[in-house]
């Protein structure tokens, strides 16, 4: 009895995993079977194998743009929050002033705040600027709530390393800015690590924004270009599901490739150092 009642969570760790990714390993099959065959009798194995999906996905539909503009937006955001967003969560760990309690409450209030409420407002200040369509009109609203989340991960991750530290080198001679960069930034890399890769990842997936302040093909981003495939009396379901596994397919890699340093950020700030 004490044996079965082991087994209990690890099979319940096995129906997770299962549920999690029974609908990428369903997409994945749906995309390389022919359209004719994706609404007969499903099956777990496929059959007869096609390519004629991501052919067209990339022939017809020039997907290389979406995933190029994708990277530049995300890539441009997550570069800029983590950047200035460490210099913010640093003071806001490290220096004492007037306010902070209140800034953290506002950095939080903000990105919490609802989207859609801001749409109307931002598309006005960018037409405004002659940003609509561009990268840089995409990459500005994207910070509004990049940032907040930037500067919460690392604020937390700062507090947690030894203000000793700093001190020593203070004391050697070292100046903020200069402890910042030699002795916290060193000792930071789990943290900056797991908040650049989640700062892509919400860039990589947003939708309203992109959907908001872009007008053609030429700027669309994954999400939009997936979503506008539908067609007025068509629905090409098997280049979406192709589109769906090429998009996802850089986002899983990237985190494959950085799980021990995601876990280590995210479980950093619950060790006190």
């Amino acid at each position: 009895m004490r044996r079965a009642v082991r087994w209990v969570p690890a099979l319940a760790v096995a129906a997770l995993v299962v549920a999690g990714l029974f609908p990428i390993y369903w997409a994945a099959v749906s995309s390389v079977t022919p359209e004719s065959r994706l609404f007969q009798t499903p099956s777990l194995v496929p059959g007869r194998l096609v390519a004629d999906h991501y052919r067209a996905l990339f022939e017809q539909r020039n997907f290389w743009i979406p995933i190029r503009n994708s990277l530049v937006v995300a890539g441009a955001t997550t570069l800029f929050s983590v950047s200035v967003g460490a210099l913010c969560a640093y003071a806001l760990a490290r220096l004492r002033f007037r306010g902070k309690p209140l800034i953290l409450a506002f950095v939080l209030a903000v990105s919490m705040f609802p989207q859609i409420a801001i749409v109307s407002p931002l598309f006005i200040v960018l037409r405004r600027l002659h940003l609509i369509n561009t990268y840089p009109g995409l990459v500005l609203p994207y910070l509004t709530f990049a940032m907040p989340l930037t500067i919460w991960l690392l604020v937390g991750f700062f507090r947690q390393l030894p203000a000793e530290l700093e001190e020593a080198a203070m004391m050697d001679g070292a100046g903020r800015l200069r402890t910042f960069r030699e002795i916290i930034l060193p000792l930071s890399l789990p943290g900056l690590a797991t908040t650049a890769i989640l700062t892509f990842l919400y860039s990589w997936n947003e939708f309203l924004f992109a959907l908001s302040f872009t007008l053609g093909p030429e700027r669309y981003t994954v999400p939009v270009a997936i979503a506008l495939f539908r067609g007025q009396y068509q629905v090409p379901w098997g280049q979406i599901l192709a589109a769906a596994v090429v998009a996802t397919a850089p986002v899983a890699l990237l985190v494959l490739a950085f799980q021990r340093r995601i876990v280590q950020g995210l479980t950093a700030g619950a060790v006190k150092g």
